[in-house]
Formats: structure tokens, sequence, C-alpha cells
């Protein structure tokens, strides 16, 4: 992971685990409502797992957000425009069936992966 993206995955995991905390669920609640055991959801609000694409639409219903709440920085008050092209997109791509989630998350993951080197 480059620097940039550890930095990403660091703070989603710290909203994440605000979030979930804010609802008073424990990692073991989230882990079981997601299908995922404890450890899988303290990897992710550590940032220490990427949180696959095809988890961010149930996990932002479950939190109760949405997914732009979920995977972006709080903006600063006075600060509105239309959301970034790249946020669309992963809203898009929730939105497709599983088997091309998983293609588009390979894809993804392969970019990130070259980019490391």
């Amino acid at each position: 992971m480059t620097s940039t993206d550890t930095d990403f995955f660091h703070s989603f995991g710290k909203r994440m685990a605000k979030l979930r905390k804010n609802l008073g669920f424990t990692q073991t609640d989230l882990g079981e409502a997601l299908g995922l055991d404890q450890t899988a959801i303290a990897s992710y609000e550590v940032g220490r797992r990427r949180v696959p694409l095809s988890l961010l639409s149930p996990l932002a219903r479950i939190l109760r957000v949405s997914i732009s709440e979920l995977v972006e920085e709080p903006q600063q008050q006075g600060r509105r425009g239309p959301a970034p092209k790249l946020q669309r997109q992963i809203e898009q791509v929730i939105q497709l069936p599983k088997s091309k989630q998983k293609f588009v998350s390979e894809m993804l993951d392969t970019v990130l992966q070259s980019s490391k080197d």
C-alpha cells in the first residue's frame, strides 16, 4: 500500500469504529451483521486490511450512514459541491451484480498493487 492508501484506510477505520461505537455495537456485533468475525472488523478499524467494495453498502446501511459519509473525510463547513468522480463511480459499482463488483475489485487491486512498484 502507498502512504496515501495507508492514511486513507487508517482514517476510514477510525470513522468506522466511531460510527460503530456511537450505535453501541461491539466489533463482534458488527462482524455478525456482516458475516465476518471480530478480528476482520478489528483489522479494518486499524487500517491493517482493506475493506472490500462489496462491503461498503451493507456496512453503511448497518452503521446508518450514506456510503459517502463512511468513505469520505468530513468536509469543512461551507464546502459544498458535486460528489467527487471516484465517489460517484464507487456508488455505481455497488449497484452492479456481485460478479461485476468482484471484477472491478480485482481490477482495482491489480492497479493498486502495480502502483507500489
